[in-house]
């Protein structure tokens, strides 16, 4: 399926995926999913890369109802400063296209950070590798997945 879906399976997570078709003129990615699947929006999360002022790329995973605190991320990672990633070096660092990354089984292992408000669902929906495909699980798996930690880095809009 997507190299998302293989890493749980080989995990043997639990998991389902959710299919919608995917609109090229959508405003908001994560937004979307949440409209065409009749979800609450703060239990569907966007993969968003940030970059700390090393050059070292961040994986944050927030509600698609809020945004991601920049000094918040940084303060957990324990960097001075982030920034948002450059969408082209995100795209090459994870192998996914924008739109549709997901935390899971990125080309390169980055340090992953998971909105503490995750751990408020019993299941969550995140990115399952392309538009138009969400994978629902545990917050606790996609943690342990991803070697992710939770902290409080998103806000409302």
């Amino acid at each position: 399926m997507t190299p998302a879906t293989k890493q749980l399976d080989k995990a043997r997570i639990s998991y389902q995926l959710h299919r919608y078709e995917h609109d090229p003129k959508a405003e908001s990615y994560g937004g979307e999913a949440a409209d065409k699947l009749g979800l609450d929006p703060g239990r569907v999360f966007k993969t968003l890369l940030a970059s700390s002022e090393k050059g070292e790329l961040l994986v944050a995973v927030v509600p698609v109802n809020g945004l991601l605190d920049l000094k918040a991320l940084a303060q957990a990672a324990a960097v001075k400063k982030t920034d948002m990633a450059d969408p082209a070096a995100a795209q090459r660092s994870t192998g996914y296209l924008v739109g549709g990354i997901s935390p899971l089984a990125q080309k390169k292992r980055l340090r992953t950070f998971i909105d503490a408000s995750a751990r408020d669902w019993p299941s969550i929906f995140i990115s399952g590798g392309r538009r138009g495909l969400e994978i629902e699980l545990a917050p606790e798996d996609l943690a342990s997945q991803t070697q992710g930690q939770f902290a409080a880095i998103g806000r409302g809009d």
